[in-house]
């Protein structure tokens, strides 16, 4: 790559008047020599329109009218990129200063450089919530990587190339359209070509409106039954069923992977994870009963050894301590420490 590599920055909106002008001067005020900006708007019926029109000079591309959703948006705005390096920014978040500039140096370290993922900083209101330490990459561990799949969008960049292989966001997906593309990119790719950096790249705005805060159980739904649609698909019908039988899904979604060959000592061993991961958060909701049912299930040899000793303090946690009773024992603990 030269030095200032083509980047594509799409942003998605619908109604967010109130927080969109801050989104849009995070990118322009960037100064990114080689900068595609586009703004693909939902049909807004507050000021949005005349907020973007405000800055139109500075965007490569915009409209405003009637889509399918936030997927079907970012979509419209993948079919226009030509940029080397591609990501979208919601309207409701903002960029840090130079964000863009830390990103090319990142890709710029070699052509072995696929995906760059930064940090970035939770807020609400005027107040920091917590500093996200980014996407979780396990090193040496694809299947966890794959099977825990939390993915920090706004701050994880890929490489058009490897975007093309991934293809457009499935557009039934609500809430797990980039946690689809990291599977996928993580199944094509492997974890080769992921780069981490310390930089705290994105400003990402919690709010009552905003999906993440008021709808996480649309969330979980849908990432249950994304799991259970690729066991499906692959023929792991033991772990389609014990997903069934203990979360919600929607029996008719399938998932869109074509060029994937599968690996099926790696499935095993993300199945597995997945069932780990979704064990430990039904002990979390003090649903003892599911977890059990779940950590029957899992197959410890498939699991590194750290995590074989994680399996077994949760199984033992969820048999004598239940959630609420591990609350107040920490919260006393803390107490105490303070």
């Amino acid at each position: 790559m030269n030095e200032f590599p083509k980047i594509t920055i799409i942003t998605p909106s619908y109604n967010q008047g109130h927080f969109i002008e801050q989104t849009i001067l995070s990118v322009v005020e960037q100064q990114y020599p080689n900068l595609e900006y586009f703004i693909i708007d939902g049909g807004s019926t507050d000021n949005t329109v005349d907020i973007i029109k405000k800055y139109e000079e500075h965007i490569t591309y915009w409209v405003s009218e009637k889509d399918k959703g936030q997927s079907h948006a970012i979509n419209k705005g993948l079919d226009k990129a030509s940029g080397q390096i591609i990501n979208w920014l919601n309207s409701d978040d903002y960029y840090e200063p130079h964000a863009l500039f830390k990103v090319a140096t990142a890709f710029n370290r070699g052509e072995h450089v696929k995906v760059v993922c930064g940090r970035s900083r939770l807020f609400k209101g005027q107040k920091t919530v917590k500093y996200s330490n980014g996407t979780d990459v396990y090193t040496d561990n694809l299947a966890k990587t794959i099977g825990w799949a939390r993915i920090d969008q706004p701050e994880t960049f890929f490489k058009a190339e490897v975007v093309k292989k991934m293809g457009l966001l499935d557009n039934r997906l609500h809430y797990l359209m980039d946690r689809d593309w990291w599977i996928k990119y993580l199944l094509l790719f492997g974890l080769q070509g992921v780069v981490k950096i310390p930089d705290i790249l994105v400003n990402f705005r919690l709010h009552e409106d905003s999906k993440t805060v008021s709808q996480n159980d649309g969330f979980q739904v849908e990432h249950d039954t994304y799991f259970y649609a690729l066991a499906r698909q692959y023929e792991l019908s033991k772990y389609a069923e014990i997903v069934a039988e203990v979360c919600q899904v929607d029996e008719r979604f399938a998932v869109q992977l074509d060029d994937y060959e599968p690996d099926e000592e790696l499935l095993e061993e993300v199945f597995n994870y997945y069932l780990f991961l979704r064990a430990n958060e039904f002990y979390a909701q003090n649903e003892p009963q599911k977890a059990q049912r779940l950590l029957e299930q899992i197959n410890t040899d498939l699991l590194a050894e750290d995590d074989q000793k994680l399996w077994k303090k949760l199984k033992f946690r969820n048999k004598y301590i239940p959630q609420p009773i591990l609350n107040i024992w920490r919260n006393t603990v803390s107490k105490i420490r303070k």
